[in-house]
């Protein structure tokens, strides 16, 4: 797999009264746990803007979180309230102007997760009020478009409901004023974002996995369309919700296959058990059609760590044992320095090792959650008959990737997707597998028990639910059929 989410969000507020929240530093604390939590949804660049109710403060760096926040950082981002940000880099830059929260003057702070494929009526809008555009990414715009009615004196949340209509695209977003947190996600739903609480605290955050690291109580997902609005009201903190626009959920359903961490929840799912059910519908698809001799093999091992939970799940079904014959080096994932070219070409072996012990002689059929070059799955193929695997059936745990997404996760252009223009023979060809078996996206959406009309399918049925307008010219929809 190597697909990219581009953004975590998280945002804290919590009682401005409480001796102990300043003494500890606590909300700053709790924000720097909340988004390492969040590490899988961005490993490039991290940011935390807190308030204290006269300055907006603001640190934000490339790296790692636990990288990035030291001891003395963290003192100098006093406050009762912040927001928090997680990125993935993309094409779009992957300088550290680009990483968020982005902070305007003292009057907010925004982070977003998601991507605005269209960016032509903000671009209007800004240039129409003489605000600058150029070089600026999709989030850079959303910032300066709230802007410009906060400058001219209008709230923070009324800001962010004029120029709601501007933002053609997914957004899961989380912004911080002087004295309120904000959160608010786009009419399609197409990014996570849930609302939790702990004591007095109030958290918006993209998965449910930050609270239970926090110990704090899962309220709810906040709704496709909708704003919730936390601050202090009569020395209380009070919470409240506005409709600003229709719901039309679309969840994207990569957030099950392959992007939420397995211990999180969604549409009231645990991810765990949907992964597990992946697993389970391939292997009532794999016996129905008696698929390559697969029910033959002796063993389903995942690529770790994404595919383990499906690869149980086939396991489970089948009766075919699951093996765990491929280690994970665990400390690859991000290095400051460069590795040559020969050792690029290495990655996967730097990443991966399998037990040839285990392997060694064996027919063997390995899980993973979705193929998108082919490159590292042709890797796998052949890093395991080297072991000595005697034959090598490559399962995936989703339908073929067809078509690029353009809300949020870094897809490479359509041409470089392999499902888009080879067929099965020949994926099976390029990758020098025994057999090549992908789950069908009716099986897909039978494991999360949910109608398929709740789901963007966009990357493999080529149906965006939000319009991409200028980008719709990169696509091509004559793709193979499966």
């Amino acid at each position: 797999m190597d697909l990219n989410e581009k953004c975590a969000v998280f945002g804290i507020f919590g009682n401005i009264d409480s001796p102990a929240l300043e003494k500890e530093n606590r909300i700053t604390r709790e924000t720097y746990f909340g988004l390492f939590s969040l590490q899988h949804r961005g490993q490039e660049h991290s940011g935390i803007a807190t308030t204290d109710g006269n300055k907006l403060r603001l640190h934000k760096n490339e790296g790692l979180v636990s990288q990035i926040y030291t001891e003395e950082i963290l003192k100098k981002l006093p406050g009762f309230a912040a927001i928090g940000h997680n990125r993935y880099s993309t094409s779009n830059g992957n300088h550290v102007e680009y990483a968020q929260p982005f902070l305007f003057d003292n009057l907010f702070a925004l982070g977003h997760n998601g991507n605005l494929p269209s960016i032509e009526k903000l671009v209007k809008f800004l240039k129409k009020n003489n605000e600058l555009t150029k070089d600026m990414s999709d989030s850079q715009l959303m910032t300066q478009a709230i802007a410009v009615y906060m400058k001219k004196g209008q709230s923070l949340p009324d800001a962010i409901a004029r120029t709601y209509p501007l933002f053609t695209g997914a957004f899961s977003c989380v912004a911080l004023g002087l004295d309120i947190l904000v959160g608010f996600r786009d009419p399609c739903g197409i990014r996570p974002l849930v609302l939790g609480k702990k004591g007095e605290e109030i958290i918006i955050c993209s998965e449910t996995c930050a609270l239970d690291t926090l110990g704090a109580k899962f309220v709810r997902e906040i709704e496709p369309g909708e704003m919730v609005i936390v601050q202090r009201s009569k020395g209380k903190i009070v919470v409240k919700s506005k409709k600003v626009a229709k719901a039309k959920p679309k969840f994207d359903i990569f957030e099950f296959v392959y992007f939420a961490r397995y211990d999180s929840v969604m549409l009231d799912r645990p991810v765990y058990e949907v992964r597990k059910n992946l697993g389970r519908m391939l292997a009532r698809e794999t016996k129905k059609h008696y698929r390559h001799g697969i029910n033959e093999v002796d063993m389903i091992i995942p690529v770790p760590e994404s595919a383990i939970s499906a690869a149980i799940g086939y396991a489970e079904e089948s009766g075919i044992p699951f093996e765990m014959a491929i280690s994970k080096n665990r400390y690859i994932n991000r290095t400051f320095i460069e590795p040559t070219q020969e050792l690029r070409a290495e990655k996967v072996r730097m990443k991966l090792s399998p037990l040839r012990k285990v392997i060694e002689g064996e027919k063997i059929a390995v899980m993973d959650d979705s193929i998108v070059r082919g490159t590292t799955s042709k890797q796998i193929v052949k890093m395991l008959f080297d072991a000595g695997a005697k034959e090598v059936h490559f399962l995936v745990s989703s339908a073929p990737i067809k078509f690029p997404d353009f809300y949020g996760i870094d897809t490479p252009n359509q041409s470089e997707l392999i499902a888009s223009h080879k067929t099965m023979k020949e994926i099976k060809d390029f990758l020098g597998a025994t057999s090549v078996s992908y789950l069908s996206i009716e099986g897909m959406i039978a494991a999360t028990g949910l109608p398929k009309s709740r789901f963007s399918l966009a990357s493999f049925d080529g149906v965006y639910p939000i319009p991409i307008h200028e980008r719709e010219k990169e696509i091509n929809y004559d793709v193979p059929k499966d």
